[in-house]
């Protein structure tokens, strides 16, 4: 495994503990389609939350969240699009878009950054 997929998957290991301490309900992880990846599709009570995760081991090139740019969440919005005319039983009110950031710091240390609504 690349060390990029390591943190990737490290990140995203991390996320969904958070996003299940914070009462969230994680449906999928890792969905894809030939258009792309969604991180996680959760749900929070009756609202259904699609969750990107961004990884770092250091602060270097700046916050992980700053990697989702307006390309990448039109991206995410077009995916989630894919995957709910896949999933037609899970039809919720409202929809969310998270951003949750995750950065290695230091031995065993971790900053969690978590965007509700991020775009």
């Amino acid at each position: 495994m690349r060390v990029k997929d390591a943190v990737g998957n490290f990140g995203e290991d991390v996320a969904v503990r958070h996003l299940a301490a914070l009462g969230l309900t994680i449906l999928e992880r890792n969905w894809r389609c030939p258009v792309g990846e969604l991180d996680i599709i959760a749900t929070e009570g009756s609202t259904l939350v699609f969750v990107e995760v961004k990884t770092r081991s250091s602060l270097a090139f700046g916050d992980p969240a700053e990697a989702v740019t307006a390309a990448k969440a039109a991206r995410i919005r077009r995916l989630a699009v894919q995957w709910l005319a896949e999933h037609p039983e899970q039809r919720h009110p409202d929809v969310r878009f998270d951003v949750v950031s995750v950065v290695r710091v230091g031995p065993g240390g971790l900053t969690i950054s978590h965007f509700p609504g991020a775009f």
